[in-house]
């Protein structure tokens, strides 16, 4: 069985709400194995919707709905559905009975708007609705169905799990399950990562595996992997092997799975190595700090940061000699200076030019980073970087974090 999503409501289009109960939906199914090719978002505008709703009926064998449930004059599911049924809406006393004792619970008289609630296709089910006034719907026509509820997370979610998961399970005789996992990338574009995993692809074209690629922008680009298989265990195997294939061929450029971001990456190296760190920061202002600062219980490898702005900072703080302060001489003073004066056993730097204009001869994106290591002086490395201020400030703190995850590697 497959399973289409329409989410209804403009707000959706014109960029007032994001649509997180698609996602969620999505989700569900996965993990009770039915498959969900498309997720549509549809104004409030009955026709349109009725022409969605067509159009899922057309290569879906169910479509789940959500919102335009209310009480109110743009919201018209359920006239979209009963166009599409080609059937009347009926009212129901019993369920106009039901809104008005929920009002009365809480102490509200029920306007007479949301009479319009108690209405449904002839021939529809009612979900039982718990959280709030608009009872959900489940319509069947021509051997598929669709089901309609709320478009308000916290009651959608529990019609879903209570009703609408356990009747597509029942007709679907679903006995797969489909699970994914996210491989991070960082260090290389999204093009030259599909020509490297390649054979992964060939390999998977007949297999209950696949791959897919989202790119993320300063978080790099994430690498999809979908099983399916008919225990939870045997999709996990699955996503094992097929992890372990990916990082053959893609090696460090890989720095974490699912929820793992570059700065828990570094934490789980320090810790394990049993390091200290310090940072000193110029043109990202406290940035690397604060991303480091995120991973709980970085208090026991995190001595702390500098955020030497001005010049005379690097200069007087920092025991940066007098002189350019982006270069690569001057980043690997301030390593060495920033490990120094917090007693930490890597020192991390960064100067460079963010904009709005050069600096010291230097054009916009020039970045000069250094990591001095545990009886090392430091090393040192360039980059030059694209986009507006706020950008190349983010992509040099995780470019610097990086590479400092890089050293701890070896």
């Amino acid at each position: 069985m497959n399973c289409e999503v329409i989410a209804v409501g403009s707000e959706l289009l014109l960029g007032g709400a994001v649509d997180t109960n698609s996602s969620w939906i999505g989700e569900r199914l996965a993990e009770h194995g039915i498959d969900s090719y498309f997720h549509t978002a549809v104004g409030d505008n009955e026709k349109r919707i009725a022409d969605a709703l067509s159009a899922a009926l057309a290569r879906s064998d169910a479509v789940i709905v959500t919102g335009g449930l209310g009480p109110t004059q743009d919201d018209i599911t359920r006239e979209a559905i009963a166009r599409v049924m080609g059937v009347e809406l009926e009212f129901d006393t019993a369920q106009r009975n039901n809104i008005a004792a929920m009002f009365e619970a809480r102490g509200r008289e029920m306007a007479k708007n949301n009479e319009r609630q108690a209405r449904r296709p002839r021939g529809a089910k009612f979900i039982e609705q718990r959280k709030g006034t608009a009872p959900g719907l489940i319509c069947e026509l021509g051997g598929k169905v669709v089901y309609a509820m709320p478009g308000f997370p916290h009651e959608m979610r529990d019609m879903m799990q209570r009703e609408v998961l356990p009747d597509l399970a029942a007709r679907s005789g679903a006995n797969k399950v489909i699970v994914s996992r996210l491989l991070r990338v960082w260090g290389i574009a999204e093009s030259t990562l599909a020509e490297m995993v390649e054979p992964r692809i060939a390999a998977n074209v007949d297999s209950s595996a696949t791959l897919a690629f989202l790119a993320h922008g300063v978080e790099g680009i994430h690498i999809r992997i979908t099983a399916k298989a008919d225990s939870r265990d045997g999709a996990g195997a699955r996503l094992d092997a097929e992890e372990a294939e990916l990082r053959v061929l893609l090696g460090p450029l890989v720095f974490g799975i699912d929820d793992q971001t570059m700065e828990t990456a570094v934490s789980s190296l320090l810790l394990s190595k049993q390091v200290t760190l310090a940072v000193a920061e110029s043109l990202t202002g406290g940035l690397i700090s604060s991303r480091l600062t995120e991973v709980p219980g970085g208090s026991g490898w995190f001595r702390g940061g500098v955020v030497s702005y001005a010049s005379d900072v690097k200069f007087n703080v920092l025991d940066v000699p007098e002189g350019p302060v982006v270069s690569a001489d001057a980043a690997r003073a301030m390593a060495n200076g920033v490990r120094r004066l917090l007693g930490s056993d890597i020192g991390v730097a960064v100067t460079g030019v963010a904009g709005p204009a050069s600096q010291e001869g230097q054009p916009i994106g020039v970045v000069h980073a250094a990591i001095a290591m545990p009886g090392e002086d430091g090393v040192a490395f360039e980059m030059r970087l694209f986009g507006d201020r706020q950008r190349i400030r983010e992509l040099a703190c995780i470019n610097v974090l990086d590479a400092l995850r890089r050293q701890l590697s070896q």
